[in-house]
């Protein structure tokens, strides 16, 4: 199989792009390197069914210039971070709405399925115990860029349904939940590596609100063999799984877990939201996901644990 993975170069795509060519699939990596590095891809560089393209999903031609002979593509490609959204609203609502439209029309045309990744972001503030993929969406107001990011990525799955109800487009829509491990960088806002890197540098662990936040957190090698399963599945497509793990710890437990594993003198600071995002930033107390529609589908679980995840970036981190 050929396969054209967008955000390549990035935490999960690059992660992809090794799991593919190990089993001896060919993959086409298209990135801008805006978040994404050619680091990430030191392992499989020079291999022979390895081919990198520096270009944007916004452009068309880009696109359809890695498509030919590409039997599936990976959709992984987007303006991600809390931080990336606040500092670059407009132009990241542009990239997740336009890119996936034009990688949508680009597997039509070459008769290619396709996985857009979404996100458990599309929940919003909604703090069921286990949300399954029918849970309702409940989000803040359109105005507050805090929500941007969510309603992009709600769009792309509306996109990618009825590309598959009015063309027949096979298309598979994931929603991860907190994809963690080596090479994710905490300077988009993403937690662990940023705590982690905190702690060995021996600096205060910034903890953003009261800390009371619930969250569940997922390796990456437990969830790139699920988005290869679910591709592959012709009975999941045109459907929409959650993937994520079901262990639970608030955003201070995981600071303390931190400290614990990296064995660092750093102290906890709590610091308010509006100080750390600026004024008006909304988030929500609790995101837990049921994974029962995944584990049905392919028998997804997770295998490793948050003390694993915690373990595998400060090894990381460490060099």
């Amino acid at each position: 199989m050929r396969y054209l993975i967008t955000g390549g170069a990035g935490f999960i795509g690059s992660h992809l792009t090794e799991h593919l060519l190990a089993r001896g699939d060919e993959v086409v990596a298209l990135d801008n390197l805006s978040t994404g590095t050619l680091d990430n891809l030191t392992g499989v560089a020079g291999h022979p069914g390895f081919r990198f393209v520096r270009g944007s999903i916004t452009d068309p031609s880009t696109v359809e210039a890695c498509m030919p002979g590409v039997d599936a593509v990976f959709h992984l490609a987007a303006a991600v971070g809390v931080f990336t959204i606040l500092d670059r609203t407009l132009d990241s609502l542009r990239t997740n709405l336009h890119g996936t439209e034009i990688l949508l029309d680009a597997a039509l045309r070459h008769d290619a399925a396709i996985l857009v990744a979404s996100t458990s972001e599309v929940y919003g503030k909604n703090t069921v115990d286990g949300l399954t993929e029918d849970s309702d969406r409940i989000i803040g107001s359109p105005l507050k860029n805090r929500w941007s990011y969510a309603e992009a990525k709600a769009l792309d799955e509306t996109f990618a349904y009825l590309y598959a109800k009015e063309h027949g487009l096979r298309t598979v829509i994931v929603r991860p939940f907190n994809t963690v491990g080596p090479r994710q960088t905490g300077r988009y806002g993403m937690v662990i590596p940023r705590f982690v890197t905190q702690a060995l540098a021996g600096e205060p662990i910034t903890v953003f609100g009261d800390g009371q936040q619930t969250r569940c957190f997922c390796h990456v090698h437990d969830v790139v063999p699920a988005l290869v399963d679910l591709l592959a599945d012709e009975s999941a497509h045109g459907k929409v799984f959650n993937l994520g793990s079901t262990e639970q710890t608030t955003i201070s437990q995981l600071a303390e877990r931190v400290i614990a594993a990296t064995g660092s003198a750093s102290t906890i600071a709590k610091v308010p939201y509006e100080e750390a995002y600026g004024e008006g930033y909304e988030d929500m107390q609790r995101r837990i996901p049921d994974c029962t529609r995944a584990y049905n589908q392919i028998g997804f679980v997770p295998t490793r644990t948050l003390d694993d995840i915690i373990s595998a970036v400060v090894t990381d981190r460490r060099g």
